[in-house]
């Protein structure tokens, strides 16, 4: 069986675009053709179809492209340990994060790891909780470092801390810097995440938790910070984290409203695949983030408010406090 052609059917099926999967292989679109028809001859089924304007994939191609995601981490772990063999300390990490992480905790996390592992490469792909899972599933990551979420099938959850919730307006909002209930916060327009963000589910969970109207969404966007310029532009509320937020408050660019009452928090948390045995690189990366977390802050518990119970994770006193300092 032709190895090769098998990535190339998986950066086909993953892209869903032959353009796009020539591009990552660097090599051209008539190979990746020809290597998509030879692959479909030698197995005697078909794998692919056409899709709109891509590709989309039979049944065989689904359980093909499960299997061959598996295939492409033995061997990228079989090049990762050969040549951490050979260097002592090197390879590469590649990291999927949610946005909170990836801009607020990634980049001060990389610098402590990079001071100790100078000749490790490091890649970071952002996105929101599903698609930090789903690479992490399909092994085009090793660790993903999610803010909000809950614990999945085949997904290891380490919890870190846990993050505060706070709802936001512009300046000079009737509501801003005040103190008032969750049904007259629930009364205004909001600016909310796309669909497979956390922040968003968790905040459709609060109003079936508390048994309030569901936000009256006056636009939807894609990106934390996106979401908090809208706020700031004048056009809505929000519940967002409050690590994001905090920097855009001291500035005077939005305000914070505090609700009665009500205290929401979501975890940091560092996800692996249970079924993947995780590189020298990735564990040393975990280890440090959690011994320098313990080292600077301790370990007090942390107990968020329980909202629905199908969407919050089991909780442990693993938890920390939320200080500057190494968070970012």
């Amino acid at each position: 069986m032709n190895l090769h052609a098998i990535k190339v059917f998986h950066f086909v099926a993953r892209n869903g675009n032959v353009t796009k999967a020539a591009d990552e292989l660097r090599i051209s679109q008539p190979a990746v053709t020809q290597h998509l028809r030879k692959l479909e001859k030698e197995l005697g089924i078909k794998l692919v179809k056409p899709d709109g304007r891509g590709i989309g994939l039979t049944y065989a191609g689904k359980e093909l492209f499960e299997l061959s995601g598996k295939m492409l981490a033995v061997e990228h772990e079989i090049e990762t340990k050969m040549k951490d063999l050979l260097s002592g300390d090197g390879g590469e990490l590649t990291i999927a994060a949610t946005y909170l992480p990836a801009t607020v905790l990634l980049p001060k996390w990389i610098a402590f790891f990079k001071s100790e592992h100078e000749s490790v490469r490091i890649n970071v792909v952002t996105g929101n909780s599903q698609m930090a899972f789903d690479r992490v599933n399909n092994h085009s990551a090793d660790v993903a470092i999610i803010g909000g979420g809950w614990e999945r099938p085949n997904i290891h959850w380490d919890h870190l801390f846990d993050d505060e919730l706070w709802f936001i307006v512009p300046p000079g909002h009737p509501l801003a810097n005040r103190e008032v209930s969750l049904h007259e916060m629930m009364e205004e327009t909001f600016v909310i995440r796309e669909e497979g963000s956390s922040t968003r589910e968790r905040f459709l969970s609060m109003c079936r938790t508390y048994n309030v109207r569901q936000p009256k969404i006056g636009m939807q966007l894609n990106g934390l910070y996106e979401t908090i310029k809208a706020v700031g532009a004048g056009y809505g509320a929000n519940l967002l984290s409050s690590l994001a937020v905090k920097e855009f408050i001291d500035r005077g660019e939005v305000s914070r409203v505090k609700v009665t009452d009500l205290e929401l928090r979501r975890p940091i948390a560092i996800c692996t695949a249970q079924n993947r045995i995780l590189s020298p690189i990735a564990n040393a990366f975990i280890t440090l983030i959690r011994e320098k977390l313990r080292h600077s802050y301790g370990n007090p518990p942390y107990r968020p408010v329980q909202l629905d119970p199908s969407d919050q994770p089991d909780r442990s006193d693993r938890s920390i406090s939320i200080t500057p300092d190494f968070l970012g």
